[in-house]
């Protein structure tokens, strides 16, 4: 590898998911991949395949599908968490094993309640079965940002002995400030005897805010790997976010003089999509992804822009996939030019019967909205996911609600509870409240809602209203969402998206989240 290239490994469908309620299909998380591969990401860290079978099931199935990219399985330094993600990514045209074990005091001491001798062969065990089941193998030491210098090239220099090809320093916490962490970084590259036998990267979590800056700071001193994710998605704060790390390094070149293989021009599409999938929406003013990152209301501001782009703007929106709303279908596209516009968007559809049922719903869409655009396509694909499952226990049938100044708003539903049809009509604060309180009458869930949104899918009046439900019960925590013209109706699909999320987890082992 040149040594001014930047490798993109991208956690989002690992790290990412374990945002509380971030949950994803296997559909969902192959669209995803197939999307990064488009962007060109060098590693895509495709889950942690000894998690669960389902975990095991998406990483195998998108090391069989996606060949452009490195994919990668998270593995703590065990035996049996190595050997599966080996099996995983059997079929994988370039596959990694990333395995970790954690090298702070505390965490030695109150967590693996190990001597550090002791780690340091559990960690030579684990790279070397795991080299000699795949060729590139990565070793993390986990909450490196709190570890001792000398114990990690101490054990950074056994592990590159033993084969691994790929050194990962995390600041697990997000406790560094960016010259403390590139400083980290330059000691370890001037004081490990074998470090140019191996990449150096860096995984930095959120948490005060400087996962991007330590980032940078570390790329600054000689990292050459960066571990990311879309929209900075990931537990607690989230991880450094994949779209500021590649623009910073873009826009910066001056400075930093290192490429990435990253098309820019992808950023903006697969930070919808991971929006979109985990009803997580995104900040307006996000940096790169943001709906204002490049609008600019002050009047001095846009006689400069008018005059001349780069008094105000340091990058240009089109090259991170921002451009005009292309209107793409209406009510008189037939269902072949549906299909094929879907695939346009990695849309794909099972069997003829999924598609009918799409296309049903894309007509009723066009019958509501006039111009209907790709963003539409995609929130309405990801509210039929929602509701695609015949086996769930909750099922919206319809609703009605209103609302009068001077008396109190009422709604009602009728939902299929488990085949039985049932209806209930409650009053509230709002329309909203009301519609929440028929439902939760008959479903008796107990469950605590702890975030209500709305976000517009496109401009005008006309737009679909995108709604995001979180639900919290003994511990667990899901996002349900939905799309339509009519937020009410999103609002009630969404609630009941998130009851069948609950209630399908009931019978589910959740393991517990692995860090780095």
């Amino acid at each position: 590898m040149a040594d001014n290239n930047l490798i993109i490994f991208d956690t989002t469908l690992r790290d990412g998911e374990q945002s509380p309620g971030a949950s994803m299909t296997q559909e969902e998380k192959l669209r995803i991949a197939k999307t990064l591969e488009k962007m060109r990401v060098d590693v895509i860290e495709a889950g942690f395949a000894i998690a669960s079978p389902g975990d095991f099931a998406s990483v195998k199935a998108i090391a069989d599908s996606v060949k452009d990219s490195t994919i990668c399985s998270l593995s703590r330094a065990l035996d049996k968490d190595i050997d599966r993600a080996a099996e995983a990514l059997k079929n994988a045209n370039s596959g990694r094993i990333h395995t970790f074990i954690a090298t702070s005091p505390i965490h030695m001491q109150y967590k693996l309640k190990m001597q550090p001798e002791d780690v340091v062969a559990q960690a030579v065990h684990a790279v070397k079965r795991a080299r000699n089941l795949v060729a590139d193998v990565e070793f993390s030491c986990e909450d490196a940002g709190r570890s001792e210098l000398p114990f990690l090239c101490q054990i950074i220099e056994a592990a590159i002995d033993a084969g691994a090809s790929t050194i990962n320093i995390p600041d697990t916490v997000g406790y560094a400030l960016p010259h403390e962490f590139g400083d980290k970084i330059k000691y370890l590259l001037n004081n490990i005897p074998n470090a140019d036998k191996a990449i150096f990267s860096v995984h930095c979590h959120n948490d005060l805010g400087l996962a991007v800056a330590n980032s940078i700071a570390a790329v600054a001193n000689g990292a050459r790997q960066v571990e990311c994710t879309i929209n900075g998605l990931g537990e607690r704060a989230g991880n450094a976010s994949l779209e500021e790390v590649v623009m910073a390094l873009k826009t910066r070149h001056d400075l930093l003089e290192l490429e990435t293989n990253i098309d820019t021009s992808f950023i903006v599409p697969a930070s919808r999509l991971v929006s979109s999938v985990t009803g997580f929406p995104v900040q307006p003013n996000k940096a790169i992804v943001g709906a204002n990152a490049f609008a600019h209301e002050s009047g001095i501001h846009q006689d400069g822009i008018l005059k001349h782009r780069e008094t105000y703007e340091i990058m240009r929106a089109e090259d991170v996939g921002w451009k005009n709303n292309k209107l793409v279908m209406g009510k008189h596209s037939g269902r072949n030019a549906f299909k094929s516009k879907m695939e346009e968007l990695d849309i794909t559809f099972e069997s003829d019967e999924s598609l009918n049922a799409a296309f049903a719903r894309f007509k009723e869409l066009a019958d509501k909205k006039h111009d209907i655009y790709d963003e539409d396509l995609t929130a309405l694909m990801s509210a039929e996911r929602s509701f695609s499952d015949n086996e769930d226990h909750f099922k919206f049938v319809s609703m009605t609600s209103s609302s009068q100044t001077g008396s109190l708003p009422k709604a009602s539903i009728v939902m299929n509870v488990d085949g039985v049809e049932h209806s209930v009509e409650s009053t509230g604060d709002g329309q909203v409240d009301a519609l929440f309180k028929s439902i939760e009458s008959l479903a008796h869930s107990h469950a605590k809602l702890s975030l209500y949104s709305v976000n517009a899918v496109t401009q005008g009046i006309e737009a679909q209203g995108e709604v995001t439900v979180r639900l919290e019960r003994d511990g667990r925590i899901v996002n349900g969402m939905s799309a339509d013209t009519d937020v009410i109706a999103a609002s009630a699909k969404a609630y009941i998206n998130a009851l069948n999320l609950l209630w399908n987890e009931v019978d589910k082992a959740h393991p517990q989240p692995h860090h780095l």
